[in-house]
């Protein structure tokens, strides 16, 4: 059983892609935790290991490790830094007694710097403040130190709090300085600084060995071994295999349970052992019912800790089964019945997703665009066959006055798109709160605007910008619900016929606008196939051939070349949808489509 005097819990936090999970690979690397020949030395982003994850290159769910450095084990906890995995970040801190903030030598803090400091220093945790990628060719590393210096007297909420350390790293190549050298690319170095920073600087977890023992379920995990594992760090006493506890529901029920395994980290691995004390994170098997938030105790004196305060999530969308005419083809789980067996088993790890069922179909809110989408696209690589409305706000009433989310919006493009952005943040009621010239014909854009407003933003955003916008927000609170937006898209084409699109149907699409699919797709009545020029939209057969005559021409019979169609990703297809439109998921295909599929319905739906 180890001494809570020999362990350090930190958490690693900063804003998206600025070397959060790089610096973990260096550490895990040179701590000793892996041979020289296994496989992991010669991998990056070692902890994001799901698909999603590694496609994407971005982290999506928090991860605890364990590594060894003079004699004291360091829990290292692996956050999201995207905003829309916050309640990841929200749920975790809990276990850390210090965080290690990563900040970006370019770019300095962002929205969601911003966001997690504030969270750990109200959680009252020890920062290590380390300014990374210092190699860059645009590293500004005074003014983001004074930056930094500017976000601590904003958030800090104790005096002692704006004493901390500054240290310097180049994650890639596994290198962190206690002082910044002159010519970082060729200095010589390791990540000794850091395992030393946390050593000397993270305190060791203020618990109490004696006592009923206790601990806050912070997250799950499962395999078809052990089942069900409660993860979280002992607030209290000890805990030992065999022994009867009680779990303590949000809810104030208690469930008696007996833990079966218990395992702590050790590297990448779990490592089983038979008893643990305070201060350490343990998983435990045996107690199947357990959900985050909840309390493991003593069944003796069973005492529930304070529960986790998790933000209300900013967006919805309505989720049920598919009923296209082509519903069927191509999932295994079609019906109601498995979508909401599905979705209750992801509100037990999802911990800031809200699920309310509505008939046949469930409203969905999440913190975001991109929380929202990577939850539609693992259904979807699990079998599912969904339909999918377009995303809205939630809105809450205060004295009743219905407020909506309110979101300051960073956004960097290069000098000459400033009035192209401007254009388009105008119609959508946007605020220009500063506008600074970062780096050499770089320009950084401050605005604030309704969440409402960010829906399909930045897709038409990198479009304008010939893919050069790097854009980044951040919900501030909520103001008084403004006037509606107008939609800012154009027309559709549907296809009034059910059948085969051919190259010469296209062609029509073609002349009147933008085409989503090409020659040999499927189509039914009511599907989009495109986007018109106008306003309005229109119906068009994509499936009619040419009529065959005994009349030739030495020009009018070559082959049609088309443009090459437009393909929507899942995000930019929740984009794209109107409120009288509905996006169809398939385990192969992404299908738009008007909620009513004749032109009929849809004027009597008018």
């Amino acid at each position: 059983m180890r001494e809570a005097s020999t362990i350090r819990n930190v958490a690693i936090i900063s804003h998206v892609d600025h070397g959060k999970t790089t610096l973990v690979d260096g550490l895990l690397k040179q701590s000793g935790t892996f041979r020289d020949n296994q496989l992991e030395m010669s991998q990056t982003t070692i902890l994001d290991s799901g698909d999603l994850e590694r496609e994407r290159g971005i982290t999506i769910s928090a991860k605890t490790i364990a590594i060894e450095h003079d004699g004291i084990k360091i829990n290292i906890i692996d956050t999201p830094g995207h905003a829309d995995f916050s309640g990841e970040v929200e749920r975790t801190l809990g276990m850390a007694d210090g965080v290690l903030l990563i900040v970006d030598a370019q770019e300095g803090p962002m929205p969601q710097t911003k966001f997690v400091l504030s969270r750990a220093l109200t959680l009252g945790l020890k920062p290590i403040v380390i300014i990374n990628k210092i190699d860059k060719r645009d590293a500004r590393v005074k003014e983001v130190e004074k930056e930094i210096e500017h976000l601590f007297l904003d958030l800090a909420t104790h005096q002692n709090q704006l004493d901390f350390p500054v240290y310097y790293a180049i994650s890639r190549t596994g290198k962190a300085f206690t002082k910044m050298p002159s010519h970082p690319n060729t200095a010589k170095g390791d990540l000794t600084p850091i395992f030393d920073a946390i050593i000397k600087y993270i305190p060791a977890p203020t618990t109490t060995a004696t006592g009923a023992f206790q601990m806050l379920v912070s997250a799950l995990d499962w395999d078809s071994y052990q089942g069900k594992y409660a993860i979280g760090r002992i607030q209290r006493g000890q805990i030992a295999v065999g022994k009867s506890v009680a779990l303590i529901g949000t809810d104030g029920k208690v469930t008696p349970a007996k833990v079966e395994r218990l395992f702590v980290s050790h590297g990448l691995e779990k490592l089983e052992v038979a008893d643990a004390a305070a201060g350490e994170i343990v998983r435990i098997t045996g107690i199947p019912k357990a959900r985050i938030g909840e309390t493991i105790t003593s069944s003796e004196q069973p005492e529930a800790l304070p529960a986790m305060h998790i933000e209300a999530p900013t967006l919805q969308i309505t989720i049920g089964p598919n009923t296209s005419p082509f519903a069927g083809k191509e999932g295994k789980f079609t019906n109601s019945r498995q979508i909401s067996d599905r979705l209750q088993k992801e509100l037990e790890t999802n911990v800031s997703l809200r699920v309310a069922i509505e008939n046949t179909t469930f409203k969905v809110s999440g913190r975001g665009e991109l929380h929202l989408s990577i939850l539609i696209e693992t259904l979807r690589r699990e079998g599912f066959e969904l339909e999918v409305g377009k995303p809205t706000v939630v809105t809450q009433e205060e004295n009743g006055v219905t407020m909506e989310p309110i979101e300051e919006l960073i956004i960097e493009i290069p000098e000459e798109f400033t009035g192209a952005v401007s254009s388009e943040l105008g119609p959508r009621r946007a605020t220009l709160k500063e506008l600074v010239a970062t780096t050499k014909g770089v320009t950084r854009m401050v605005y604030e605007l309704p969440t409402r407003a960010l829906l399909g933003l930045r897709n038409i955003l990198l479009t304008q910008t010939k893919g050069t916008a790097v854009m980044n927000s951040l919900l501030t609170g909520y103001a008084p619900m403004g006037p509606a937006i107008k939609q800012l898209r154009n027309g559709v084409l549907i296809s009034d016929k059910t059948g085969t699109a051919v190259t010469y149907g296209l062609k029509v699409v073609e002349d009147r606008g933008i085409a989503f699919i090409g020659p040999g797709t499927k189509v039914y009545e009511g599907m989009i196939i495109g986007l018109n020029r106008r306003s309005s939209d229109m119906e068009i057969n994509a499936c009619k051939e040419k009529q065959l005559t005994n009349v030739r021409s030495s020009s009018s019979d070559i082959s049609y070349r088309l443009v090459p169609f437009v393909q929507l990703s899942l995000e930019e297809a929740l984009d794209f949808i109107e409120s009288d439109e509905l996006l169809e998921v398939t385990p192969l295909s992404l299908r738009m489509r008007k909620c009513y599929l004749t032109a009929l319905e849809r004027k009597r739906h008018k």
